[in-house]
């Protein structure tokens, strides 16, 4: 089955984005499937989208993380395409038109995305970049980011997605190694655009405990995911740098009375410190 939008669903993953959520959905083709996995038990906002949307299903949980949360979108879905996104994701008018325009000429690939349009900040990863970029339509890719994924199931012959045990950052980037291990295809379209708003935040406490939980997980994932694919003596000695700095700068915030940059580099150390011990992605936002 080749890709449309009657064989597609799209699976956003929220963590209170009641702000932000209407733009996301609002710029998606109409009637368009939508499963929306809220990851903070807002039973208000699934009555709202269920009530302003048509062919929206939203589950309300537990913070399970962003990987546990896809992968049950994923499960949920009865279509041959599942398009991950972010919910401060805002597609253009002609995205899906090109996309699928794209995916009827070239359907080899086990992950698709459109290309971003800030040129500053490429959503795709290429490690020889020697390759030669020839194809006017399409870029090969080794990965690309989590914010918008087009995932072809038929090329998930095992049924496996995301490694459930990051909570946050890199599960995309992991999905990827291991399709591209498999020989896989991961395409970027480069005719189709997408606009990454960015995580917008209500009000500055939010904002602030988002920016510590953050800091936690960037640094547990990069670990696990450096000893995953490479070893834990590599993934060890990678880190050390890091480690090192982030106590030298806790110290240094600490004595000149610092509270946000302390917390920040706090964070980044335990977060590691927790990833080298074999401990579980634990630390949850307090809001």
């Amino acid at each position: 089955m080749t890709l449309s939008l009657n064989n597609l669903t799209f699976v956003i993953v929220t963590f209170k984005s009641d702000h932000i959520i209407h733009e996301c959905i609002e710029s998606l083709p109409k009637d368009s499937n939508i499963i929306i996995i809220e990851n903070s038990n807002n039973l208000e906002l699934k009555k709202k989208l269920e009530a302003k949307y048509s062919k929206i299903n939203v589950i309300v949980q537990e913070n399970s993380g962003m990987g546990a949360a896809n992968n049950k979108g994923i499960q949920l879905c009865k279509t041959d395409y599942v398009f991950v996104i972010n919910p401060d994701v805002k597609f253009y008018k002609n995205t899906m038109h090109e996309l699928i325009v794209l995916s009827s000429k070239y359907n080899d690939y086990s992950i698709l995305a459109p290309i971003s349009d800030d040129i500053k900040y490429p959503n795709y990863k290429i490690k020889n970049k020697s390759i030669k970029d020839n194809d006017p339509d399409f870029l090969n890719v080794d990965s690309v980011d989590g914010y918008a994924m087009l995932i072809n199931k038929n090329k998930f012959n095992d049924n496996i997605y995301f490694d459930e045990n990051f909570f946050l950052y890199l599960e995309n980037d992991d999905l990827c190694h291991r399709k591209k291990k498999e020989n896989k295809k991961i395409y970027v379209a480069k005719n189709a655009k997408i606009h990454h708003l960015g995580g917008k935040s209500p009000s500055a406490v939010y904002k602030k405990e988002i920016e510590f939980s953050r800091n936690w997980h960037w640094m547990w994932s990069k670990f696990y995911f450096n000893k995953k694919h490479y070893g834990y003596p590599n993934a060890f000695f990678i880190s050390l740098p890091t480690l090192i700095t982030s106590v030298f700068k806790l110290f240094y915030y600490f004595i000149t009375c610092n509270t946000f940059k302390k917390k920040i580099y706090l964070m980044r150390f335990l977060g590691l410190l927790n990833s080298i011990l074999g401990k579980k992605s634990w630390y949850r936002p307090k809001i």
